[in-house]
């Protein structure tokens, strides 16, 4: 007869066994090659996260956090997981409870689109809804507490539970792909910050292998992390919700590690979801906002290097399909009700496209730091 210790050990072995069979049966993110006119001297590249199982740059983070929980021993066969989420992150991590077994839950704003919380229950998960979106985190912790569960914390978590230094983490699988290409060392990354443990990631990577790859971190509208970046103050905050899902909160987290970040942007939403439509029609097909986002950082590193007569190479990430915002970033209707006009920025990222300078009338606030 085998005691309980016995039966759990063997459960978390098993459980760890499915999540690497699952693994082993995903190939690795494509990295797509394309040419902007404005820029002959500069290679773009857009690594796309939108063909993992669930969509979306978040499947990563989601194994590597309940792997994180398996490996500290505080998941079992019978823990219920929690995660506080804006929606991908918890489709991914619902994806995974279900492949173990596991009862999920997911605390989301009450404006998390519609398509997310279907595949959130889709997955076998329960969603748990806020009004305020900066509630999640206290909901999130009282929940775990009712279920006597586990709370998976991406926003503190992301950071530590990925290996930065390799083990195919999406820093090390960026510069694999890259190896063969005109320029193989970037001269930039963008990322946009969610949790933040994506640009730390990458970051870290780029000190760890002392490459001269700077990374740019390009931040929404509404979210504390610009502002606690060049102020160096973890104590910003911003009074309401992204409105650029995935992307963008309302505290400096703790996975976001400012150290590593190069440059950072503010972009307005009304850039963030022009782009969106205009980097969807050049791809043949939608991506997300907070893809919409990458791409204006993109183009500002662009236009730096064009201005300082550099020739090089940029990466940025396809962070989830703009399938899922059909009803928003995709809908002429919602931007009406939301008073947001992108039809001048559209114009104003063509002109940026074909001419290679940046146009000021984007409204892009952004600083730089010298690497110490």
């Amino acid at each position: 007869m085998t005691n309980h210790l016995e039966h759990a050990e063997s459960w978390t072995s098993r459980a760890i066994r499915t999540l690497d069979a699952d693994a082993q049966r995903s190939a690795d993110s494509h990295l797509i090659p394309m040419a902007l006119p404005g820029f002959p001297e500069v290679d773009f590249y857009f690594k796309d996260e939108s063909c993992h199982p669930t969509g979306s740059l978040k499947h990563r983070l989601a194994r590597s956090l309940i792997l994180y929980g398996l490996c500290n021993g505080v998941i079992g066969p019978d823990t219920a997981l929690v995660e506080a989420s804006s929606g991908s992150t918890a489709v991914s991590e619902a994806y995974y409870a279900r492949l173990l077994g596991l009862k999920f839950y997911a605390v989301l704003p009450r404006t998390t689109s519609c398509t997310k919380i279907e595949a959130i229950e889709q997955y076998g998960g329960e969603c748990v809804f806020v009004d305020e979106p900066s509630a999640i985190y206290d909901e999130a912790k009282n929940l775990t507490t009712r279920t006597g569960g586990h709370y998976l914390d991406q926003f503190t978590f992301a950071e530590r539970a990925t290996d930065w230094r390799g083990n195919n983490n999406i820093a090390e699988s960026i510069f694999r792909q890259m190896a063969m290409e005109r320029h193989p060392i970037p001269r930039w990354v963008v990322m946009s910050p969610g949790t933040g443990g994506t640009s730390a990631t990458i970051g870290r990577y780029i000190l760890y292998k002392s490459f001269s790859t700077e990374l740019c971190v390009p931040d929404p509208e509404f979210s504390a992390f610009y502002e606690g970046w060049t102020q160096t103050d973890t104590a910003c905050r911003c009074k309401r919700g992204s409105r650029i899902e995935g992307i963008g909160r309302p505290r400096m987290e703790a996975s976001f590690v400012p150290n590593v970040v190069d440059a950072m942007l503010k972009i307005p939403d009304s850039a963030s979801i022009a782009a969106t439509r205009v980097l969807s029609k050049r791809l043949s097909r939608r991506v997300g906002g907070s893809t919409g986002t990458n791409f204006i950082g993109l183009l500002w590193a662009a236009s730096e290097m064009a201005r300082n007569n550099e020739a090089g190479s940029i990466v940025t990430l396809i962070c989830d399909s703009g399938e899922r915002y059909a009803q928003t970033y995709f809908s002429d209707e919602w931007l009406a009700q939301n008073e947001i006009n992108i039809a001048p920025d559209m114009a104003r990222i063509e002109e940026v496209i074909a001419t290679g300078v940046f146009d000021p009338d984007l409204r892009i606030a952004g600083q730089r730091r010298e690497r110490v």
